[in-house]
């Protein structure tokens, strides 16, 4: 936690009761605040996070922020940034693009000089346009929908690969396990839409023993799956790839194997969570996989790191908390070696940042000219006993 001074924790704790979560995660310790708060703190950098922290994805927001904590926390111990304190500036847009866009703006009137939040691209897509017209940088630690490719933006940075990279992937782990007629599901939003069309490309194209058996969209928020049952049926699908969120995916899985099929279900990053682990059976979860970013669990490099986010937080640190902390420390540096908060400055020495600058738990520090990794590392999960289980990395 930050070594605050009592008088300064009290009002830090003032300045964040308008978000009850945030304020009850973050407290003192992190110097975190909410996005609509007025800036009353001079000679700090202030970076912004967007994150679902209600809505069904709220414990992907929880987890994200619970790595910001640490990132702050670790920055304002060694001194902060050009001799500042590091304050992080939270919103929560519940993954909700409208949500977000309003959340950004007044972000914006905090005065951040980074947005390290995306935790969610249907909400992160419509803050790109938002964001670069303030001139202000985003390295997104867990969105990597291809649309946030598409209005071609320099001031975009992603800890994460792409849609397309994670499809082929994924694919290519379909193709091992040896399954023959693929049934693709995703819900229309960005994320779900885009990999799944990836992946059918893939498919379509490998020419390998396995085929596409069908692509059906279905409901975002559904509470029941019963087309998605008719299709495995209908279309003799003895591999289900999912690629919409956690909240639909246990649903999802629970309906298949309540209907009797006992075939492979592969998720996509954003239904490969945690959370499953108490919504589904032992028999449920047989033949449960997920392609996902690396977790911290299974990188040796992390475990330092990993044994101290147990120690505060009692659970491991989950998907995507690596790229969040890293995302903070990413920004710190790149503002340090800009020497000062001047925006564009700040832009130019995260696009030009490479592996000796500074050393990040999830992979080389590089990004190609339209702001993406070089060479993504996704990991293939299985589910176990109630937890998962590495089966191999992929890059």
């Amino acid at each position: 936690m930050d070594k605050l001074h009592e008088s300064g924790a009290l009002r830090q704790l003032r300045r964040v009761v308008s978000v009850v979560l945030a304020a009850a995660l973050c407290g003192v310790a992190a110097a975190c605040t909410d996005g609509a708060e007025k800036d009353e703190t001079p000679q700090v950098v202030r970076l912004g996070a967007l994150i679902p922290l209600t809505g069904d994805n709220a414990p992907t927001g929880k987890r994200l922020l619970e790595a910001y904590q640490i990132a702050i926390q670790d920055a304002n111990e060694a001194g902060g940034v050009l001799g500042r304190k590091v304050e992080l500036v939270v919103g929560d847009d519940a993954c909700d693009p409208g949500t977000a866009v309003v959340k950004a703006n007044e972000m914006i009137g905090r005065d951040i000089t980074v947005s390290v939040g995306g935790g969610c691209s249907v909400a992160a897509v419509p803050v790109l346009k938002v964001f670069h017209t303030a001139g202000i940088p985003m390295i997104i630690p867990a969105a990597n929908s291809t649309d946030l490719l598409v209005p071609g933006y320099n001031s975009v940075f992603l800890l994460s690969g792409t849609t397309t990279v994670e499809a082929a992937h994924a694919v290519d782990a379909m193709e091992a396990l040896g399954r023959k007629r693929l049934l693709v599901i995703d819900d229309g939003t960005s994320f779900p839409e885009t990999i799944a069309d990836a992946a059918v490309a893939d498919v379509n194209k490998s020419g390998g023993p396995l085929r596409l058996a069908d692509q059906i969209t279905v409901s975002q928020g559904a509470t029941s799956y019963p087309r998605v049952v008719d299709t495995v049926r209908e279309k003799n699908a003895d591999l289900v790839f999912f690629t919409g969120y956690y909240p639909e995916a246990a649903r999802m899985i629970r309906d298949l194997r309540d209907s009797g099929f006992q075939g492979t279900i592969m998720l996509s990053d954003a239904g490969t969570d945690p959370t499953l682990f108490d919504q589904l059976t032992d028999a449920q979860e047989k033949g449960v996989y997920g392609i996902t970013l690396p977790l911290a669990q299974f990188e040796p490099a992390a475990s330092d790191w990993a044994a101290k986010y147990r120690a505060s937080y009692g659970h491991e640190p989950g998907p995507f908390t690596m790229q969040a902390y890293d995302a903070v420390r990413l920004s710190l540096n790149a503002i340090q070696r800009a020497g000062s908060l001047d925006r564009e400055a700040v832009r130019k020495a995260i696009a030009e940042t490479k592996p000796g600058d500074i050393e990040l738990l999830s992979g080389p520090a590089e990004f190609k000219p339209d702001g993406t990794q070089p060479n993504p590392t996704f990991i293939l999960l299985q589910i176990k006993n109630g937890e998962f289980s590495l089966v191999r990395e992929v890059s």
